[in-house]
């Protein structure tokens, strides 16, 4: 066969479809006493007190779940250690930070300190990251400061400018078709002729992605639990089929979601109604959602979420759950790419690595082998790491519990 034929071939056999990246959608809002000075509103949510322990442990917060390591502040560098270790032992790609813009009004500053601290950590352990922004924040400050339509549009394109500085041109920002990804989680306040003039104002510009549908100077359109399809409180298994089949059916980009599960809080805190419950059903709502994600054709998937313990769609480890969504998505990872090198067992390493991060000093020559031991992790050297682990373990925490 001549070398023309050949490249004519070549052109006419089918390309092997790249796998979906799988990002995982993060809150970086939390706030801790021991960390921050005082317990933030979204463990509180105004009604609840965090130092009330009760017999098990647990401290009294706004959650139907409970983090496997407490209730934590997304500012500790232990807990970012730890997130990200299982993120990427699970076979998760990246995550989308949910973000209120950098202005100090409400608590959307300490917001955006955690959201760099995250990415920052991301970015160390190897993941890719994204954003998604909220522009109700637009509409807060609308309301409170009296802002006119341009004045909004304004202090919008200051947000986004600040995320073409820093991150946009990042090499581990996530891309679609050469563009930096831009979730928003709406537009819930800014209209499509102002989302074309800040998206023009900004280079390079960002490929968006709006809340359920394509809006208006969108590139495409992402999924999230459908809860406003609840009915009498609750999302059945076919009011989710039928989401998920209008939402596939659209035509242009997307971006899928999968999802563990929805059972808010705030109706007990009294902040507001329900949005409703979709149960978990041991886990199979995650599997149906993610396996319809992946293979939907889209080029990402996004789980929503990895820690809104406040809405209860975390796959983060929770006392109630375990390790049984992340394994959930390790099993897909595996599926997709054999040569995943990680295994169940590996996403118990990560606990043990943030238990000994608190109760080994930082002039210990135990933290040195710590060290070691995340990089032996990182490095997918899992028997040498459980090893190192178990033998530091050993010596600091006598009693380290299940």
């Amino acid at each position: 066969m001549g070398l023309v034929s050949r490249a004519l071939e070549a052109q006419d056999a089918p390309r092997a479809r790249p796998r979906p990246r799988i990002l995982v959608h993060v809150m970086p809002w939390f706030e801790s006493k021991p960390v921050s000075g005082h317990w933030g509103w979204h463990w509180t949510m105004g009604r609840l007190d965090p130092e009330r322990v009760d017999p098990t442990g647990r401290r009294a917060i706004a959650s139907h779940l409970y983090p496997l390591i407490g209730p934590y502040d997304s500012a500790d560098p232990d807990v970012l250690e730890y997130q990200t270790l299982l993120m990427r032992i699970a076979g998760i790609d990246g995550v989308v930070a949910d973000w209120y813009g950098s202005e100090d009004f409400n608590d959307y500053a300490a917001i955006h300190q955690r959201t760099r601290l995250l990415l920052e950590a991301t970015r160390r352990r190897g993941l890719s990251h994204a954003v998604c922004y909220e522009d109700r924040v637009i509409r807060a400050m609308a309301e409170k400061t009296k802002l006119s339509p341009a004045q909004a549009v304004e202090h919008a394109l200051n947000h986004l400018r600040f995320c073409q500085d820093h991150w946009f041109k990042d090499p581990a920002y996530v891309r679609w078709r050469g563009s930096p990804v831009l979730l928003v989680f709406g537009p819930d306040y800014l209209k499509p002729d102002q989302w074309e003039s800040l998206l023009g104002g900004l280079d390079p510009r960002p490929a968006l992605f709006t809340l359920h549908e394509r809006k208006p100077a969108a590139a495409g359109r992402f999924a999230w639990p459908p809860m406003w399809a609840a009915k009498d409180g609750v999302l059945d298994q076919a009011g989710l089929a039928q989401y998920l089949d209008r939402f596939g059916a659209q035509e242009g980009p997307m971006i899928a979601a999968a999802f563990p599960g929805f059972h808010d809080f705030y109706q007990e805190a009294g902040v507001q109604p329900s949005h409703g419950r979709l149960e978990a059903r041991g886990g199979e709502t995650l599997r149906f959602t993610l396996k319809r994600a992946l293979a939907s054709g889209a080029p990402i998937v996004q789980v929503a979420t990895w820690n809104d313990f406040g809405e209860g769609t975390c796959i983060e480890p929770t006392r109630e759950f375990g390790y049984v969504p992340l394994e959930t998505i390790q099993v897909a990872r595996r599926a997709l790419d054999p040569a995943f090198p990680y295994r169940p067992e590996q996403l118990r390493l990560p606990r043990v690595v943030y238990q000994l991060r608190k109760v080994t000093p930082v002039s210990s020559p135990d933290r040195e082998a710590l060290d070691h031991a995340v990089s032996l992790l990182d490095a997918a050297r899992n028997g040498e790491a459980a090893e190192r682990l178990r033998e530091l373990e050993k010596a600091r925490i006598p009693n380290p519990g299940p």
